[in-house]
């Protein structure tokens, strides 16, 4: 990895600051408009990133790489694509990569992904000829002048060993990592058990919460994410724009917990809700913090 002009990783390594990386899921299909839209208002909103995943939950969408570079292209936008071992052997691993350098991708989050939904079984497979931490060894390697980033689960049941494997990641080039969701008085004292024990960059994972079924089902089919009782509690019998005012408020409020053990904040954006995420945003840079960690 070498050092480049990157003004989100400037604004990361400053203590004083505290960027946010937005993650915006690609299409479903080759219809970017929205899209598109979307970044522009979380870029006059003030998001630094855009970050993209590698086809969430193992359903199709526009290649998040392509979708990175699109965001720098027309937007002037920096931009961290997913890449996941699940649908790639080396061979398109690393043709990837050099197309991403050569397009001017400078940062890349890394991850094992999720595995290939039983609807797809029958026509596709997963590939997973290796795992997250061989991956960030692998392109370490190659010396590309790419920044990699790393996934962080909070939320594991046996932190130990999610810790231990964080700290592999780092040994094999990780200089920066990205959390699942906080929610909760647990994720908080694993995040700041991990700010001490790990060196590179923490971006503090924020997911809104935009209705009771929306809890729920987070917390029942979805890895890596803890939504405790209160919290589903506080959206019952919420209409739309009751159950925003909520997400605002306790996402505003876990930012302010967080604030001490984080370097930025990695924002979710549910349903491409992007409008949300900028009332999130303005919240937290306007002070709007009052909601505590146990509530």
């Amino acid at each position: 990895m070498i050092e480049t002009g990157s003004r989100f990783w400037s604004a990361l390594c400053d203590s004083e600051k505290r960027p946010f990386a937005v993650e915006l899921d690609s299409p479903a299909g080759p219809d970017v408009t929205k899209f598109m839209a979307g970044a522009r208002e979380l870029q006059a909103h003030g998001a630094e990133m855009i970050t993209v995943a590698d086809c969430p939950m193992g359903r199709v969408r526009v290649d998040a790489g392509i979708m990175a570079c699109k965001l720098r292209r027309e937007l002037g936008m920096e931009s961290l694509p997913h890449m996941s071992c699940r649908d790639r052997n080396w061979i398109a691993v690393q043709s990837l990569l050099f197309g991403f350098v050569a397009e001017g991708i400078e940062n890349m989050l890394l991850v094992t992904g999720d595995p290939v939904p039983p609807e797809y079984r029958e026509e596709a497979h997963g590939v997973y000829h290796f795992n997250s931490r061989e991956l960030l060894r692998r392109v370490r390697e190659l010396g590309l002048p790419l920044r990699l980033f790393a996934a962080l689960n909070v939320n594991a049941r046996n932190f130990e060993v999610e810790l231990r494997r964080a700290c592999e990641k780092e040994e094999n080039g990780a200089v920066g990592f990205l959390t699942q969701p906080v929610m909760g008085s647990q994720a908080l004292e694993n995040l700041e058990l991990a700010r001490f024990s790990l060196s590179g960059r923490i971006l503090g994972g924020i997911l809104p919460i935009v209705s009771e079924k929306n809890a729920l089902f987070l917390r029942q089919n979805v890895h890596g994410v803890a939504v405790d009782d209160a919290t589903v509690a506080r959206y019952v019998g919420a209409d739309r724009e009751q159950a925003e005012a909520i997400a605002v408020e306790l996402c505003a409020g876990y930012v302010k917990a967080m604030r001490p053990m984080v370097d930025g904040y990695y924002l979710m954006t549910p349903f491409g809700r992007t409008a949300l995420d900028c009332r999130i945003m303005d919240s937290v840079r306007s002070g709007q913090c009052s909601v505590t960690s146990d509530q």
